[in-house]
């Protein structure tokens, strides 16, 4: 995944806004690389878990149609763990109908310094994959 550092800091201030619930969104372009960093809310407003309000997701997946973009990834964040895919992450990433997605877990278990990690899931099975900030 290619992403600048304006993306991240966006995702990083998302999740802190958000803090102590998981903070949740979509990252959309093209060819690998991040174009637009979509907000989501996360309807479970839980410390722990996180659910995207499905007509959000609606109104995301039509301007990435709209926009000639597609899905390279969803993120997260992490409240007071590390950034690794934790067992619900990694049971419901089949369901997310995106198996080529990206899940970029933003840790904020150390709030001065967030830990941003990047992985793809598949079958249970988790990758790490290279964050390239451009």
């Amino acid at each position: 995944m290619i992403i600048s550092r304006g993306q991240l800091n966006e995702m990083i201030e998302h999740a802190k806004a958000e803090y102590p619930k998981e903070a949740c969104g979509i990252l959309g372009g093209k060819d690998g690389r991040v174009e637009r960093v979509y907000r989501m809310r996360n309807v479970d407003a839980s410390t722990v878990t996180y659910l995207m309000d499905s007509k959000e997701w609606i109104m995301v997946d039509k301007k990435l149609r709209e926009s000639g973009e597609s899905l390279i990834g969803i993120y997260h964040s992490h409240t007071s763990s590390e950034s690794y895919p934790s067992l619900r992450d990694i049971e419901l990433a089949p369901l997310t109908f995106y198996p080529e997605a990206e899940y970029v877990i933003i840790s904020l278990s150390n709030m001065g310094s967030p830990e941003i990690k990047s992985y793809n899931i598949i079958d249970g099975s988790v990758l790490e994959k290279e964050i390239v900030i451009v």
